[in-house]
């Protein structure tokens, strides 16, 4: 058994090596006043200085966190309401059904979405931009916060909802004060993971952006098609350790949630009766 665990360990090591290996490179070399990724010089902030000055680039910064932040809080909202419908529904085949077709937009390649809603878009007539953005991130956003939150709702009991009508709570009462209560983690947790997804696609944003119109992802490929250039080491850097605060944020949130302790008290929701 000890011998399996070491194994264990040494694969999770290799494939954590593996995948933060290139990033710590960027990082690294984000910070090389030579110019190139080939030969550290000496340490210094001019990268990063040059991205705080690029005005393009920070609008750019603004238009990609204002789509992340409408995206996932509206595809949260209507994660909401598809996982509340998802629940009730009691045919289970029906049932099956939808949380299939819900997994394979999670699965889709981005590819094919972007192509498709590219599509629709010239067929529609909407214009490529802030709008095709906001559109297409919300759709590929919902399926994940629909997936996040469906779980939690599986796991509260039928009997809170019964003592709160028995109380005299209204569907409005019921909903409010004891179902989204019991599923807030799993609303934050689809959030968060609209809000990353946002943050960090290329494939379906390259499709459906217009002229003059941009987000970091795309900035970032188009200028690394132009030649090396120690300002985007120190940009994805800086989106980097955003990334990780906002997972760590996540983190806390939620433990702090879980190890909250819970008083037992009446569930007091509805008006005399």
């Amino acid at each position: 058994m000890t011998n399996k665990n070491g194994w264990g360990n040494l694969y999770l090591v290799f494939v954590f090596a593996l995948l933060y290996a290139p990033i710590l490179y960027l990082m690294y070399y984000s910070f090389n006043s030579a110019g190139n990724m080939h030969e550290f010089e000496g340490f210094t902030w001019e990268w990063y200085a040059e991205v705080f000055q690029d005005t393009r680039l920070i609008i750019i910064v603004i238009n990609t966190l204002v789509i992340a932040l409408l995206s996932s809080t509206i595809a949260t909202m209507i994660g909401i309401i598809g996982a509340l419908a998802i629940d009730r529904i009691r045919r289970r085949r029906l049932k099956d059904t939808l949380l299939s077709l819900n997994n394979v937009l999670i699965v889709s390649p981005d590819v094919i979405i972007g192509a498709s809603f590219l599509i629709l878009f010239t067929m529609i007539g909407i214009k490529l931009g802030f709008a095709s953005v906001l559109i297409s991130h919300i759709a590929f956003s919902i399926p994940i916060t629909v997936l996040m939150i469906l779980p939690r709702l599986q796991e509260m009991s039928p009997s809170l909802i019964d003592a709160a009508r028995d109380l005299g709570a209204s569907r409005r009462d019921v909903l409010s004060k004891v179902i989204l209560p019991f599923i807030k983690p799993g609303i934050f947790a689809g959030f968060f993971m609209a809000f990353t997804y946002s943050l960090d696609d290329f494939a379906v944003t390259f499709f459906v952006t217009g002229n003059g119109y941009s987000t970091l992802s795309v900035e970032i490929y188009s200028r690394a098609r132009q030649g090396v250039a120690l300002s985007i080491n120190a940009l994805s850097t800086l989106i980097f350790l955003f990334t990780v605060m906002l997972v760590v944020g996540y983190y806390m949130i939620n433990r702090r949630a879980t190890n909250k302790p819970r008083r037992e008290e009446p569930i007091a929701v509805g008006g005399p009766r």
